[in-house]
């Protein structure tokens, strides 16, 4: 099984993929959210001049963020600056859209033709988009000679989602854990987060509030976007969080809900962890003892999972480390 690095984009991602790359880790993904990061391919293009081995690629872009040519463009200009080691995801958004206020989901349909007009692309073929015909006119050399031989991913759950996967590629890329019907891919992906405990650290220390805590949060996030207050109130440390909430007007309550995803936590965030969430830490993300990180990676493995991505916080160098010591014990 592959163990690879995600990265809340930033502009010391480059250095810390170098970071990432020293110690092992094969494949380095950068998630795509303007609404708090750098470009993600100017932070890949910084990357690739800065390292040699480790794979690079954006996990995941969002089809409304930019044009079709946009992202191809992108994506043949990093082949160009790290050839062979490039890999594409794309998936409908979660917080790189509901961030923005846009919580209506991209449709699959929309998806599909997206993709099909970003590889006819970067084929040097000519599509069409918009209604109107287009095609990469860039000079001869500067469009990779063997696209098909770059990965792509598609994130994707649900009957529906996977079924449309399953019609583009063969590489699947989902968070937490190993949906039914992964079986029929050839590559799973996993997005996982979370701290491997020191002896002895009790769930509450202030490491793991800034290590683990953001991942932590999104519970909260997700269970609100998708379920409302009813979703949340029950969660330990639900009720304060709420409180913070809503009293933020509706129209901007999304802004508070996402600022600081998978960086910080927010003050929603922080007043579910002072009230009690972080005993659901062991649950909801992949944070325990050494031996215990290593075995829930060794599950996702017996699972089907092909490749582990671990997205460290915080102490970046250092949360890198111990992962990467404890995955050795699976």
């Amino acid at each position: 099984m592959r163990i690879s690095a995600a990265f809340a984009t930033s502009l010391d991602t480059p250095d810390h993929i170098r970071i990432a790359e020293d110690l092992g880790y094969e494949r380095a993904w950068l998630y795509d959210t303007p609404q708090q990061s750098p470009d993600v391919w100017m932070c890949l293009a910084l990357a690739a001049q800065r390292t040699t081995t480790i794979g690079l690629g954006p996990g995941v872009l969002v089809p409304t963020l930019r044009h079709p040519m946009v992202n191809a463009s992108a994506a043949a200009a990093l082949e160009q600056l790290a050839p062979g080691r490039i890999a594409v995801a794309f998936g409908t958004g979660y917080t790189a859209r509901r961030a923005m206020g846009q919580s209506k989901q991209i449709p699959w349909r929309h998806m599909t033709d997206y993709i099909n007009t970003f590889r006819a692309l970067l084929r040097g073929d000519t599509a069409e988009w918009d209604g109107a015909r287009l095609r990469m006119l860039h000079q001869p050399g500067s469009l990779p000679s063997k696209f098909d031989e770059i990965p792509l991913y598609l994130s994707a759950i649900g009957p529906k989602g996977l079924k449309v996967a399953e019609s583009l590629t063969e590489n699947l890329m989902v968070v937490g854990g190993v949906p039914a019907g992964a079986e029929n891919f050839s590559e799973v992906a996993v997005l996982i987060h979370g701290s491997v405990l020191r002896d002895w650290e009790p769930l509450d220390s202030k490491r793991l509030r800034i290590t683990a805590g953001p991942a932590l949060a999104q519970i909260f996030h997700v269970s609100y976007e998708l379920g409302g207050p009813d979703a949340v109130r029950p969660l330990p440390g639900g009720p304060q969080w709420l409180a913070h909430i809503e009293e933020v007007p509706a129209r901007e309550r999304h802004l508070a809900i996402h600022a600081g995803h998978l960086v910080s936590m927010n003050v929603a965030d922080t007043a579910a962890w002072d009230g009690g969430a972080h005993v659901l830490l062991e649950q909801v993300t992949t944070t325990g003892t050494a031996d215990a990180v290593a075995q829930k990676v060794a599950d996702l493995a017996a699972g089907g999972v092909t490749e582990i991505l671990y997205q460290p916080i915080g102490d970046i160098r250092g949360e890198l480390e111990r992962f990467a010591a404890a995955v050795c014990r699976a």
